[in-house]
């Protein structure tokens, strides 16, 4: 059985930190003594959390990287070691998306989605996992989502980048096993979260795209991401709406199909117009959302079932 070390003992990497669930999770894993680690595109964005980091006596160092090129990736674990001696937790958050029918997107932005949302994560355990064999332990957590195991309308990208995720973390997590070594992989499968993710991602919808609500907050993805890095978990689900889905998807797909044709195209639309031309995160960052929450707080509701996902194996 895989035994892990106390937050405060830790050091952890977090990559995709600038914003949305990386961010916070930082400030929490900081808060509670481990020493951070923090990779993304925004140096703006690191700056400022290293900077927040500091002021509440916490410690942090941070690294630019994009996560579609592998050395890029590499030295962010480098970078870990050769600042804190080692590298006990690697949280892997970086995501970008195209929201769009499949036929208006290009060869070029689908492929860009795969590099970031499932080649970055595979690239995240090729760099980290030399380093936490070298300890002996540690903690592979990777931020996956629902749509990996239930693919979304005008996400088409995304949810292939997801679902490839689950089938390459359940084959590692087996070779892993396999060999004895004591090391945790997990998946954090939100649903949908109040992160600046729908102002950044590109758009051809004609107006600002929004995951179909409820939504949930951050702290709630943070903490389950704290929970994995202390207690070995295969999988965890973030928020009750998700266990829902999950459960559907379950017992009939074709359910879950008829339900989003219903609500899975108007449901993904705001009022608000925005043109496929809008700055977007897709190929480079953009400067303006560097910071935990989103734009939907008023559609956010509290979970209760996480209970469930600390009992489950």
């Amino acid at each position: 059985m895989t035994k892990l070390k106390p937050i405060a003992q830790q050091v952890v990497a977090i990559v995709g930190a600038s914003s949305g669930i990386g961010r916070e999770t930082a400030l929490k894993f900081a808060a509670k003594g481990a020493k951070v680690i923090v990779a993304a595109r925004s140096e703006p964005g690191l700056l400022s959390l290293v900077e927040e980091i500091e002021a509440a006596k916490g410690e942090a160092t941070y690294i630019l990287a994009d996560v579609s090129d592998f050395q890029q990736v590499k030295a962010i674990a480098d970078k870990a070691v050769a600042t804190y001696g080692r590298l006990d937790t690697w949280v892997h958050a970086a995501a970008t998306g195209i929201l769009a029918p499949f036929e208006q997107i290009t060869p070029e932005e689908f492929k860009r989605v795969i590099d970031v949302v499932l080649m970055g994560q595979v690239y995240g355990a090729m760099a980290a996992l030399p380093y936490l064999k070298q300890e002996g332990r540690g903690a592979l957590i990777h931020i996956s989502s629902l749509e990996g195991r239930r693919s979304l309308p005008l996400q088409s990208p995304y949810s292939s980048a997801k679902h490839g995720l689950e089938g390459f973390l359940e084959s590692l997590r087996v070779e892993l096993q396999h060999e004895n070594i004591p090391i945790s992989v997990t998946s954090i499968l939100p649903a949908v979260i109040n992160t600046p993710y729908y102002n950044k991602v590109k758009t051809k919808l004609g107006v600002k795209p929004t995951g179909i609500p409820p939504y949930y907050q951050p702290s709630l993805v943070a903490d389950a991401i704290l929970y994995a890095a202390e207690h070995p978990t295969r999988d965890y689900i973030v928020g009750d709406v998700g266990r829902v889905l999950d459960l559907l998807q379950r017992l009939s797909p074709s359910l879950v199909d008829t339900l989003l044709v219903l609500v899975g195209f108007q449901g993904q639309r705001t009022k608000e117009v925005k043109s496929e031309d809008a700055p977007n995160n897709v190929f480079a960052p953009i400067t303006g959302y560097d910071k935990v929450e989103g734009d939907f707080r008023h559609w956010t509701i509290p979970s209760f079932t996480e209970w469930l996902e600390k009992i489950l194996p």
